[in-house]
């Protein structure tokens, strides 16, 4: 979706128009038939609402919506603003109009609300269309630009910051959404990486070969049983102080996960191309916040691994030996996730001795019979990063909940031939998991796990995506870097 700032005011002919409109201030200036329209369908302004009407100007049937923004002094402005935005898209994304403006003259607005409607309007239209070929003229989007009239000093500057976001979430919501057959660890890579390093990123990959050398047991265990070779794709940012160590961030890329031996039932299995969705989010988060040049130092780490049911694939009772030197017990291996992210680990701390690591996953369903689909969970060692990473969950609207952790959990996970086994009992999952990571991160060091299973995709539309691919992940880890180092 394209943005353009337009002068206002703004011809007879544009249309249509969108107005943003805060909850019980309908401009006394406006239209009387719009305004009588817009009582009669009880819009108040209320955040999310969307109003549409048709006035005549000089003439001219000119189509008017109106964009509820709710309270104006509400703590969520901003996401409010987001919705107003996102109702306006999703009004005419499949209208047959191509354009859309948003006159923000009348709406009192700073310059980063402005930008918030805007963001919400773009995320709004995205849309991956390209496999569908039959769709009936009514259902294809046609809406390909947002113009701003009338926005405040400093919006551009504003927007040029959260455009960059909104290319990382949309480079999420694509690797996400694309199926197993044309996203796998090799092209993942491929994806990714021009579009990182034409941002300034640097870029490193370990193949095969070189992770076996490391002594990657777990991780290439859950890999062997495909033919797809695993990649660990490494990505490093440096736009902070010269030489200051970086904070790690870990995504699991399971680009398509069967359960390997311990195969998962057939019904719903189609979703598993998802389980990436943490290298998504990662990859996603590393190109805005390079895009938007963060003074920060970041690296991030993508463990691409494809999980599959081979006659070389791992076994149930299997003892695998990770790059830590630690073995496992690999008592189910569709608990294949905290495998790929224990050598990620390892290898980030060894190589890069980080100041902080945070790992992003799809990990569990459990998480999901916890949370829902309305946060996801956080686990950590370190009470200062839970602390500022559900901060940035709340402020980004990634929405995040903080799940337990302890020595009662940690001994559920000991196996009687190995230093430990990959899952525990059935209860607490989703913490015997993130226990089974801890065990990887060096004394001292911060640590929060993401378990974000429940949040990589939607089975219905939500506030600022359509169904499918949310891309979420992207906006917390970039509200971190603001907040946490970059502030």
């Amino acid at each position: 979706m394209k943005v353009e700032f337009v002068s206002a005011p703004l011809p007879v002919t544009t249309s249509p128009v969108a107005h943003v409109v805060n909850q019980d201030s309908l401009d006394a200036t406006l239209d009387p038939v719009l305004a009588e329209g817009a009582k009669a369908s009880r819009f108040t302004g209320k955040t999310g609402q969307l109003h549409e009407g048709f006035v005549s100007r000089d003439g001219t049937v000119v189509r008017v919506a109106l964009a509820g923004a709710g309270e104006k002094g509400a703590k969520d402005r901003i996401a409010s603003l987001e919705r107003a935005g996102a109702a306006i898209t999703a009004k005419y994304i499949a209208s047959g109009e191509s354009a859309v403006t948003i006159d923000l003259s009348d709406a009192g607005l700073g310059a980063a609300e402005a930008a918030a409607v805007i963001l919400g309007a773009r995320l709004r239209g995205w849309r991956y269309d390209i496999y569908r070929t039959k769709l009936p003229a009514d259902q294809k989007a046609s809406l390909t630009t947002i113009r701003v009239a009338g926005a405040p000093e400093g919006t551009e500057a504003a927007w040029e910051v959260e455009a960059a976001l909104a290319d990382g979430v949309e480079l999420t919501r694509e690797l996400v959404t694309e199926p197993a057959n044309i996203i796998y660890p090799e092209s993942f890579v491929e994806r990714v990486r021009p579009r990182v390093e034409a941002a300034g990123i640097k870029v490193r990959v370990l193949d095969e070969a070189e992770m076996k050398a490391l002594g990657m047991g777990a991780l290439l265990g859950v890999a062997q049983g495909s033919v797809r070779p695993p990649r660990l794709l490494v990505m490093e940012w440096n736009g902070g102080a010269p030489g200051a160590k970086p904070t790690a961030f870990v995504g699991k890329g399971v680009t398509f996960d069967t359960g390997g031996i311990s195969i998962k039932p057939a019904a719903g299995m189609e979703d598993m191309k998802w389980d990436m969705g943490g290298a998504g989010a990662v990859a996603g988060a590393m190109l805005a916040i390079a895009q938007r040049k963060a003074k920060a130092n970041i690296v991030a780490v993508c463990g691409l691994v494809e999980n599959m049911p081979d006659g070389n694939a791992q076994r149930p009772g299997d003892v695998v030996t990770t790059m830590s030197g630690q073995t496992v017990e690999v008592i189910n291996t569709d608990a294949e996730g905290r495998l790929v992210l224990c050598d990620a680990i390892t290898w980030v701390q060894k190589e890069y001795s980080p100041t902080a690591v945070i790992d992003l996953a799809t990990l569990t369903g459990a998480i999901i019979i916890s949370l829902g689909h309305e946060h996801g969970g956080i686990y950590s060692n370190d009470d200062g990063l839970a602390a500022k990473l559900m901060a940035a969950g709340t402020a980004s609207g990634d929405t995040l909940w903080r799940m337990p952790m302890g020595p009662a959990y940690d001994k559920l996970i000991d196996s009687p031939i190995a230093d430990m086994k990959n899952v525990g009992p059935r209860e607490g999952g989703s913490t015997t998991a993130a226990q089974f990571i801890q065990r990887y991160v060096d004394k001292g060091t911060p640590w929060a796990h993401l378990d974000i299973a429940g949040m990589v995709w939607a089975s219905k539309p939500g506030a600022t995506w359509d169904k499918g691919a949310t891309g979420f992940g992207v906006r917390v880890l970039d509200r971190f870097v603001r907040d946490s180092l970059e502030g």
